[in-house]
């Protein structure tokens, strides 16, 4: 057990997954403040459905082990590991500018915590913390967007209607002409998608000859609707994370006729196009930027303290298909 915090230290608590399928809240001693550091009292986190998920099953294959490692990420896979990117907090030390601000940073679930000022963002003017645990999920829309370059106009199916594939069907939705249909087997996401501009359907009543289709569904047989929908010489991206899963993909059956392509987007580069000219903080920038939008607070379905997080991140790993975005509120 930690010592108690002293004047120049500070007592914490951050969730582990000590084993598969297993988490736990361990407390811990922050150090004194190092020059060029905040201290952040953290308000909210997020969990990401996917990634997590994985995390917590075990299911990040060993030779991507560094490659997935998160930026303040402690212990190893498959565990003990303190592992998460959806941060929402307060500066409560470091200078004198940023004290009482509010920030996004990619930490783990922790409820307190010191990184260099550089790591954290400000959130912008008109988005409250609680919707800013979206900004991870939408950075990763923005940069599958920009791998897609989709053009003024397209038809664009998004499978699988989880709250990444439902950002993506909402920035979609704003590029003039376009017609976004999002697809999945729940039909209870067809209000939401609505709401978000776009359209839905179940898989066997999905519009066929999409120009883009966006994948998000984490399955094999969203996968295949994927490419069932696709037009001819159409681009799918993958934006699924299976970890050390394999799935079947039915190549065989139109892939080569109709000249698909199926490419592949993750967040942890910046899209080959804009890689040149954007950083990753300037993308992060980006995502916080379009939070102001209210509609955005539908995808935030469900919320709970901070001590419940080892038993909601039981819950999400084997399902919980009415879940989106699941908030995790932090003691104050």
């Amino acid at each position: 057990m930690a010592s108690p915090s002293t004047p120049s230290t500070t007592a914490s608590q951050a969730c582990w997954t000590v084993a598969p399928g297993r988490a736990e809240i361990r407390s811990e001693v922050l150090p004194p403040l190092a020059s060029g550091e905040v201290r952040v009292r953290t308000l909210h986190t997020g969990v990401s459905r996917g990634t997590e998920s994985l995390v917590f099953r075990g299911e990040v294959p060993a030779s991507e082990a560094q490659r997935m490692r998160a930026p303040f990420q402690a212990g190893e896979f498959p565990g003990p590991v303190k592992y998460g990117y959806v941060n929402v907090g307060v500066v409560e030390a470091g200078p004198a500018d940023l004290l009482g601000k509010a920030v996004f940073c990619l930490y783990p679930h922790q409820t307190v915590y010191q990184v260099p000022v550089q790591a954290m963002v400000p959130l912008p003017a008109g988005v409250p913390a609680a919707r800013a645990v979206l900004a991870a999920n939408l950075e990763t829309a923005i940069n599958a967007l920009w791998d897609a370059a989709p053009r003024i106009g397209n038809r664009i199916s998004v499978v699988g209607g989880g709250t990444l594939g439902l950002l993506v069907a909402w920035l979609a939705a704003r590029l003039p002409g376009c017609e976004v249909q999002v697809v999945d087997t729940e039909s209870g996401r067809a209000d939401v998608a609505r709401a978000l501009g776009a359209g839905f359907a179940l898989p066997g009543d999905a519009r066929a000859e999409a120009d883009l289709v966006v994948h998000t569904s984490g399955q094999g047989a969203g996968l295949a609707t994927a490419l069932r929908l696709a037009a001819f010489e159409a681009t799918v991206l993958e934006l699924s994370w299976y970890g050390s899963r394999s799935i079947s993909v039915p190549l065989g059956e139109a892939f080569h006729s109709q000249r698909l392509t199926l490419k592949s987007s993750q967040v942890g580069q910046v899209a080959t196009a804009q890689r040149g000219r954007w950083s990753h903080r300037r993308r992060v920038e980006l995502a916080l930027s379009l939070l102001t939008d209210p509609v955005l607070d539908r995808l935030i379905t469900h919320s709970a303290p901070f001590h419940e997080l080892p038993t909601v991140l039981e819950r999400l790993s084997t399902g919980a298909a009415d879940t989106l975005c699941h908030r995790i509120d932090h003691p104050i």
